[in-house]
């Protein structure tokens, strides 16, 4: 099928200002999408309100508004441009929402434009929490207990009946905004009464709690042909009742067996098209319960949505390119494979090796926060890691956050980990950093050093003569240390208490074999940690 040559000027609206929940990863999907539409031909009309995006450099649009993303400011676009077509689902929840008041105030129909890639029932069906269960129900798949509600007194009777702890998911918001977890009836009250003012219907969803169990997303594409195909399947290493742009996530799914993953396929499969994204990608959300195996669908985003930008770079599959394409006519047969060049669109990629992606905090700057993880996303960022286990995408992940750790290891202090002197996981840190377990015990775990410990003769051996320790232990396992030097490691390893002046020897003895060998001291193993 050939592109659509009744189409002549389409309208791309941006995700506006870059916010908690909504960021660069849609200025991106944007951005390919300007491009695909422009090597068809068309011409293409923007409006974003932020300048600070490659989506708005003035050589990628025809036609570029920096105006607020708004409705009542994209209908005067609208008016003046005359756009045949409005593609909604490159530029996140702000794109959606404002597509749907254009669509409900008549402004598309008076102005006759045309919504591609998803339409306003596929949008409205997917966005709204009761619509959505309806859906579910109707092609036999089970969403969570729950009820959508407009008042408190509704919530709370609701509440009565699913029981605590009770989640709260705002129809029509960014990033779970608004929503949360209750766990008695005044946070209920709290929460219900926020969400229903965020939600632009003024309505929310409170669902029996699915707290613990896996999550899993799957990226979801459709021609005008009905052929589907799932780009990626992603695992979330955090269970349900922490927001997915909040939780590590590992590409492709981990823990599923074959028998799973097929059914959690067809039933993506068959949401799509129950739906009815006619063209382009979607994000379809499951739970699984890890005692018997039992799916839920949590929701579906009938748009481009943050995973897609992942999955998008985990698989080298451009999904907001391909949807964009898919949405002015093209099929996935007759679009090639950007990576292979010989393959089409249609065929489904495959990974042998694995992507992780771990968020970013920014707590710091926001000191009144509340810095409990929950069905509302609060990373500011993100990073993605490719590597040839999970391990060693892990660490990378990790390590790409820029925060001061070299992978997984504890915080220079209980506070940098959120922990009170008083909390269970306070004690564990201090049994590890105090050295009382049994170096004989077989114990593998990995110590932080990055704080001072006191040794088994209550001797306060400080971070500095610590870190010194450990680098001389690490050099010595790598073969750059001599006898004075190892003996200083094993010092460090068996608890001495004369561990800091053995490691200011041994570092010194080290310094000395670097500059002989004609290795930059700067080039020393910065360790942070060893094994006991």
């Amino acid at each position: 099928m050939p592109k659509r040559t009744d189409l002549r000027r389409i309208l791309l609206i941006g995700s506006g200002p870059i916010v908690i929940g909504q960021g660069a990863e849609f200025d991106y999907s944007g951005t390919q999408a300007v491009k695909a539409l422009k090597e068809e031909g068309y011409q293409v009309v923007l409006v974003n309100s932020n300048p600070a995006t490659i989506m708005t450099d003035p050589e990628l649009a025809d036609r570029t508004y920096v105006e607020p993303v708004t409705p009542e400011w994209v209908r005067r676009v609208i008016e003046r441009e005359r756009p045949d077509a409005l593609l909604p689902t490159m530029g996140g929840q702000t794109a959606l929402n404002v597509a749907m008041a254009l669509a409900r105030d008549g402004t598309l129909e008076r102005c006759g434009v045309q919504l591609i890639g998803a339409n306003a029932r596929a949008i409205q069906m997917a966005e709204d929490r009761a619509e959505f269960a309806a859906a579910m129900r109707r092609i036999g798949l089970a969403t969570p207990v729950g009820r959508t509600v407009g008042t408190v007194a509704d919530a709370l009777a609701e509440a009565s009946e699913t029981g605590y702890p009770a989640i709260i998911r705002p129809s029509f918001t960014l990033g779970g905004t608004g929503g949360g977890i209750a766990y008695n009836r005044a946070e209920l009250e709290e929460l219900v009464e926020r969400a229903l003012e965020l939600s632009p219907v003024h309505t929310t969803l409170i669902e029996r709690s699915v707290l613990g169990w896996k999550e899993f997303e799957l990226e979801v594409m459709r021609d005008h042909r009905d052929n589907v195909v799932i780009v990626c399947s992603i695992e979330n290493v955090d269970p349900m009742g922490v927001h997915t742009g909040d939780s590590i996530t590992v590409a492709p799914a981990m823990t599923l067996t074959d028998r799973e993953y097929q059914r959690m396929r067809d039933a993506a499969i068959a949401i799509i098209r129950e739906i009815g994204v006619e063209a382009g990608g979607c994000n379809i959300q499951f739970a699984v319960n890890p005692a018997d195996g039992e799916m839920l669908v949590i929701e579906m985003n009938p748009r481009v949505s943050r995973s897609s930008a992942l999955a998008s770079k985990a698989t080298g599959f451009p999904i907001a390119r391909i949807g964009t394409k898919l949405a002015v006519g093209y099929t996935l047969d007759e679009l090639p494979n950007d990576i292979t060049r010989t393959t089409p669109a249609s065929f489904e990629p495959v990974l042998d090796y694995v992507v992780v992606k771990v968020p970013r905090f920014a707590f710091e700057k926001f000191p009144t926060a509340d810095f409990r993880l929950t069905t509302q996303m609060k990373s500011v960022g993100e990073a993605m890691a490719i590597g040839r286990t999970f391990k060693e995408a892990f660490q990378k992940g990790l390590r790409a956050l820029e925060i001061g750790r070299p992978g997984w290891v504890a915080g220079q202090t209980l506070a940098d980990d959120r922990l009170t002197s008083d909390s269970p996981e306070a004690r564990v840190a201090r049994r590890r950093v105090g050295g009382r377990r049994d170096a004989g015990n077989g114990d593998r775990s990995l110590v932080p050093l990055s704080d001072g410990r006191a040794d088994r003769s209550g001797a306060l051996v400080r971070g500095a003569a610590r870190a010194e320790c450990a680098r001389a232990a690490a050099h010595e396992a790598h073969g750059l240390l001599g006898p004075t030097a190892g003996r200083a490691a094993r010092h460090y390893r068996g608890g001495h208490p004369r561990a800091a002046l053995a490691a200011r020897c041994a570092s010194r003895v080290q310094d000395r074999r670097h500059v002989r060998r004609g290795i930059p001291l700067r080039h020393a193993l910065p360790l942070q940690l060893v094994r006991r």
